[in-house]
């Protein structure tokens, strides 16, 4: 069987205030001419079709296009919700558009009933894993204390317990949308650190013939049998050197795994270019990012006058722009932003209480920092799903 996997749409995302509704209806039109040229079987999409829970119009009226456009194609297409989608909202109808051949995992409880297509060696059967906001799945899955890892190995040994009971030979494709450790993150992904440690290792997905994860916006192997397709458009300049792409996957017979990576379409290469002002509009090296987004990272010691007007006569598609003298790194007039960059919240927070009274929190009071992180981190997460 010949899947395609993608994931992480991000459908009405902007990036730095440009739209990216063309180019994300240009993304659909190239996987819809994919799965034609192709002959692809089935199509897997693993979370945040949309970039927030409640999207715009457009971004709705885009995604009702491309469902449609699918189903008219014939080919099966199974779509999980993801930590920016609001898995409420993404369901609706999805009794309904299951008959058209789309079929919408959303809901939890439902991981382990797979959507079960065949080829010519038999069975194929796809499992759901949505988004498992652990603070507010763990009741679901019977877990006592809420974390990514045990709400995911709950559901991962539904999953398994429901492929034992199919015929022999069937096998089984995983959609997730998670953090899995040997991933490597970019600046555009919502941080999703509710529950404790983020990362999962990707051992518990043993037992399924592929895995097609969502999340990370890099298109990545973890395992040949466990890989992130990426999103297919750069959403941050920390994605400047992403090769934007898909994933097609020949399923054999007895499971083994063929991949072959699919480029999406670029609407604008991205740069990134350091220096002081007078450098960066001198540089004839530079010539080459003249129609790219470009992030200009100034280095002068003073900041210059009309520094955005001056930069985008010779880069017209500036679009951000980032001052950062070079003073040495314990220098007074370093920003208070520079010198937290990099840290989590309760990095931030332990460094606090070491700055107040001299010393830092013990593993007792780290635990009490943590848990209330997290508890402000789920109700957030409960106010977004509840929109």
């Amino acid at each position: 069987m010949r899947l395609l996997h993608t994931s992480d749409w991000h459908l009405g995302r902007a990036f730095h205030r440009v739209s990216m509704l063309g180019a994300q209806a240009e993304f659909i039109g190239h996987l819809l001419a994919t799965v034609r040229e192709r002959e692809v079987d089935a199509v897997i999409v693993s979370g945040d079709v949309y970039d927030r829970a409640v999207p715009p119009l457009a971004a709705v009226e885009l995604f009702d296009d491309a469902l449609h456009r699918l189903a008219e194609l014939g080919v099966p297409t199974v779509m999980i919700s993801g930590n920016h989608d609001s898995a409420r909202r993404l369901g609706v109808g999805a009794g309904l558009i299951d008959r058209a051949g789309v079929h919408l995992r959303t809901e939890p409880s439902a991981v382990a009933t797979p959507v079960v297509l065949a080829d010519a060696h038999g069975d194929v059967a796809f499992y759901g894993l949505p988004y498992l906001e652990p603070a507010l799945v763990k009741d679901e899955f019977g877990v006592e204390k809420a974390g990514h890892e045990a709400v995911l190995t709950a559901a991962m040994n539904r999953v398994r317990a429901d492929l034992a009971t199919r015929p022999a030979g069937t096998r089984g494709v995983v959609l997730a949308h998670a953090f899995v450790t040997g991933g490597r993150a970019s600046d555009s992904e919502r941080d999703i650190t509710v529950g404790g440690v983020a990362a999962v290792p990707a051992g518990i997905f043993d037992g399924a013939d592929y895995v097609a994860l969502g999340h990370l916006h890099g298109c990545q192997t973890l395992t040949e049998r466990v890989r992130y397709s990426g999103s297919p458009l750069a959403y941050s300049f920390s994605e400047a050197d992403h090769r934007k792409s898909m994933w097609l996957i020949d399923l054999a017979a007895d499971g083994a795994v063929t991949a072959e990576r699919l480029d999406c379409p670029v609407p604008r290469p991205l740069a990134r270019i350091r220096g002081t002002l007078e450098e960066l509009l001198a540089d004839p090296d530079l010539d080459r990012h003249a129609d790219a987004w470009v992030e200009a990272t100034l280095t002068d010691a003073v900041r210059p006058p009309e520094p955005m007007a001056r930069l985008t006569e010779r880069f017209p598609h500036t679009l951000s722009l980032v001052f950062a003298p070079e003073h040495a790194p314990d220098d007074p007039r370093l920003s208070y932003a520079r010198r937290l960059a990099g840290r989590s919240d309760q990095q931030i927070a332990q460094d606090f209480v070491a700055h107040v009274r001299g010393a830092g929190p013990d593993e007792r009071e780290a635990a009490v920092l943590r848990e209330a992180f997290d508890a402000v981190r789920a109700d957030a997460a409960a106010r977004e799903v509840a929109k």
